[in-house]
């Protein structure tokens, strides 16, 4: 239909979001998500282009069918798939108690700040100390194997989780505070209904980070004090001159790592809609 001046009515309907995007990269928003990832593939096709025309040395840095028939091999073996599952066993045990203790502690500190004055001085002493200067000790204390592995994955994983906690438990807001006083809250129910959910956002930021800090903290670790994971598989390959089965390794650290990056991307978006970007 038409106006009075027979020009077509503009329409009121808001954009989505989706198109919103699409339209700022200039193209739709199915080739703006595609268009992301471009780089990658050509930088493969150079790569290779490279090491077959003898640009790159094969022998330092294998082209990328190299590395992809190495993959095929080691998963047609079944090594691939036992040190893959070994290394996320490990993360998932020594992140996980991370988390909780790095949770508890940070939201305890938000609760009584007395507590905080005194312990956190110790954390940030001990915080900035690299996580490889901790293996000798947990080779010394829990010897060869998971229990050092954990150990070091828990302190990598726990600053992280436990700095962005705190965060968020000093940023409630006042007036949150004052309303939970005024109705007679309690500690236990402060902390659920209002101390929580109020730090949840930092939460879900440290444990995304916390986690990526374990997966590099486990591949350091398998390194030296392990006899499974893709840390030892990479330290075996690099001892029998097999580059192409240390970069194999490589590459598939950093799928795995990528895939748990996405996976809390996910639980973010699940965890706390609200805030999201707009």
């Amino acid at each position: 239909m038409t106006d009075a001046a027979g020009a077509l009515p503009t329409s009121t309907a808001k954009p989505t979001k989706t198109a919103l995007e699409g339209w700022r990269l200039g193209v739709t928003p199915t080739l703006a998500g595609l268009r992301h990832y471009a780089l990658i593939p050509i930088l493969i096709l150079a790569w290779e282009i490279g090491v077959r025309t003898g640009w790159i040395d094969g022998a330092m840095l294998p082209a990328p069918s190299a590395i992809l028939n190495a993959l095929v091999d080691m998963s047609e073996a079944g090594l691939l798939w036992r040190d893959v599952w070994a290394s996320i066993v490990r993360v998932t045990v020594g992140f996980g108690l991370a988390a909780v203790v790095a949770i508890s502690l940070g939201l305890a500190f938000g609760v009584w700040p007395r507590a905080a004055a005194y312990l956190n001085p110790l954390i940030e002493l001990i915080r900035p100390i690299s996580v490889l200067a901790w293996i000798p000790l947990a080779i010394l204390w829990f010897g060869l194997g998971d229990k050092s592995a954990w150990f070091i994955i828990f302190l990598g994983s726990f600053f992280p989780i436990f700095t962005n906690t705190y965060l968020g438990a000093r940023s409630v807001a006042l007036i949150h505070i004052r309303v939970a006083q005024s109705f007679g809250a309690g500690r236990m129910l402060f902390v659920r209904q209002v101390l929580f959910p109020s730090s949840l956002p930092y939460i879900v930021a440290g444990l995304r980070v916390g986690l990526g800090v374990g997966w590099t903290c486990v591949i350091a670790a398998e390194l030296i004090a392990a006899t499974s994971g893709l840390g030892y598989m990479i330290q075996l390959a690099r001892t029998m001159i097999e580059t192409e089965k240390v970069m194999a390794g490589m590459v598939v650290i950093g799928v795995v790592g990528f895939a748990m990056n996405a996976a809390m991307l996910w639980l973010e978006r699940k965890l706390i809609p609200w805030a999201q970007p707009r």
